[in-house]
């Protein structure tokens, strides 16, 4: 690629939340690639992931995917793991304080983080490194020289300090010393660019820049990720909320969730899920405006490619005729049966209300038989809250269609 095709493919799905910032960014991105072709070297681009839970999502992948475009065009990529970081949890996107992990959590959730990376990264490309080699080492001293590059004030301005500092709700030291941590990690890693979401903002653009700087580094470029909204298009996909898609599903479950996603959102997973370059993205959306391509055809070609990133071409276009077969093509009865779902309803008691499940044992017994899905989408949590409307299936031959 020329470097203006790189700029546009490594630039697509970022967010600044700033017009200036977002060109600044741009701009020393284009210097530094031009300077690493003219001298032949590569970039140095990570991104730290803290394994505070073994459970991931699409979601969770979207650096990854950012990181994977780095490798493709011939740079060097590490997947750093925070086995030092997570045993105080990153503030940046919590209102509250974040529980502290124990070693032994944080080894055993590591343990699965890059097994599960290598689905979207190039395992003979990617080094993998642990914060603990170096962070477990600083000093006290060292401690207060990074803390004397900041401001109480920098982070109480900060969203979720401020909410916190607002409403009286404590605000321990150790949080702030997040910040600096990572900091420390673009250092010692060299780092040209690091990859993050906009909870990450501060973390990569102000602290880490500014540490960097201050220890007499050349500062690391942020690469700022918009945040991949879950399967009602709305909010950032989160277990916990019962719209997202995991990775440790199949391909049939994928590829179901995928088409179950709003329109509206269609665009955020062309340019965080996707491998398309931005001239194949924006060709896609012509296509669309004027007509000759289907929103509807778009979206199955959205759910074909997330899906064989993960399952590989053959799963990928066996879930979709499969999608096709049960849900376009007539094998879930026409003439459906329809139930307004009420407020606060979870999957199961949904399925025992439509009496697709005589009781709460069986419905459960479906739900672990992985026999009931929306649109496609196993359904895996009885207790979860309902995900929104759709054709529920519960074994192979109920079917019934859930309205608002």
């Amino acid at each position: 690629m020329k470097i203006d095709e790189q700029i546009a493919t490594l630039m697509q799905g970022t967010e600044y939340g700033d017009d200036k910032l977002r060109a600044a960014m741009e701009t020393e991105l284009r210097q530094r690639l031009t300077e690493a072709e003219k001298n032949g070297r590569k970039l140095r681009v990570y991104c730290g992931f803290d394994p505070r839970t073994t459970d991931l999502h699409l979601g969770h992948t979207i650096p990854m995917r950012k990181l994977r475009q780095f490798q493709e065009l011939g740079h060097e990529v590490t997947f750093l793991i925070g086995t030092f970081t997570s045993l105080i949890g990153d503030p940046s996107d919590k209102d509250q304080l974040r529980p502290q992990l124990t070693a032994e959590d944080v080894e055993r959730n590591a343990q699965t983080y890059a097994n599960q990376a290598f689905r979207v990264l190039d395992r003979k490309k990617t080094k993998v490194r642990y914060n603990a080699e170096w962070l477990s080492e600083v000093s006290f001293g060292e401690l207060i020289q990074f803390a004397s590059n900041f401001t109480i004030q920098q982070f109480l301005t900060r969203e979720n300090f401020h909410l916190r500092w607002e409403k009286g709700d404590p605000i321990y030291l150790h949080e702030t010393f997040y910040s600096l941590m990572q900091g420390y990690d673009a250092y010692m890693l060299k780092a040209d660019v690091q990859v993050g979401g906009t909870d990450q903002l501060f973390n990569i653009v102000t602290a880490a820049r500014k540490l960097m700087t201050g220890l007499g580094a050349q500062p690391n470029i942020g690469i700022i990720m918009g945040i991949l909204p879950g399967t009602d298009g709305e909010v950032k996909m989160s277990k916990s909320l019962g719209n997202h898609i995991p990775l440790n599903t199949d391909a049939n479950d994928m590829y179901g969730k995928v088409m179950s996603v709003p329109d509206k959102a269609m665009g955020h997973f062309m340019r965080m899920v996707t491998r398309w370059t931005a001239s194949e993205i924006a060709a896609k959306e012509k296509a669309t405006a004027d007509g000759s391509l289907h929103p509807r055809d778009l979206k199955a070609e959205i759910a074909s490619e997330i899906t064989e990133i993960f399952y590989g071409k053959a799963e990928a276009k066996s879930a979709q005729e499969n999608f096709v077969r049960v849900f376009q093509k007539g094998n879930a009865p026409e003439d459906l049966e329809t139930y307004k779902l009420k407020a606060k309803q979870t999957v199961l008691d949904v399925l025992v209300e439509t009496g697709m499940a005589k009781s709460k044992g069986e419905g459960k017994r479906l739900i672990e038989q992985n026999g009931v899905r929306l649109d496609g989408a196993v359904l895996t949590d009885p207790n979860q809250p309902f995900p929104g409307p759709g054709v529920l299936q519960a074994g192979k031959r109920r079917f019934v269609r859930v309205e608002k």
